[in-house]
């Protein structure tokens, strides 16, 4: 389904059934006497995910998988957010967790949970992400170029 970090959401672990995006951009106004305010456009503002679902933990996932989401939130780290289809969103933050547990099992252990994981982009872009990707190939394709001098230059050596 998409991966945060190390951490799979798969049908076994934490499987969402909600994932909600909002994308902010910023439109700041200015006041004019005699004339509307002037907006000017200063970019994209934030980026939040919230990815929701109930979990059954006698079918899917359960508190242990939780638990591993809310260790990852408190070491306060980004992590990458890439969906199963190989969309990269970028570089994620846990901002907020909400859990809700209920239908009780005799022992306490909920039957039904019910969880939100909020999450905040911070990086800038995936061009500052990933690099210049025209640059990495241009410097790929020297390497296997300088590689291949040697190759040829050794096997010469072998026939001669």
């Amino acid at each position: 389904m998409m991966t945060l970090g190390l951490f799979v959401f798969t049908l076994s672990t934490v499987p969402y059934q909600n994932l909600n995006r909002t994308t902010a951009y910023r439109w700041p106004t200015n006041s004019r006497v005699g004339l509307p305010p002037a907006a000017q456009f200063l970019g994209q503002g934030n980026d939040h995910i919230t990815l929701s679902g109930i979990l059954l933990p006698e079918l899917t996932g359960g508190r242990l998988s939780l638990l591993a989401l809310e260790t990852m939130a408190a070491k306060g780290k980004a992590w990458p957010l890439i969906e199963g289809t190989g969309t990269i969103y970028g570089m994620y933050v846990v901002t907020g967790y909400n859990e809700t547990r209920t239908l009780f099992f005799p022992d306490g252990a909920a039957r039904r949970i019910e969880f939100t994981l909020d999450l905040m982009r911070v990086d800038e872009s995936l061009s500052a992400m990933l690099g210049d990707l025209k640059e990495q190939a241009g410097t790929l394709m020297k390497r296997a170029g300088t590689l291949a001098d040697k190759v040829k230059t050794s096997m010469g050596g072998i026939f001669s």
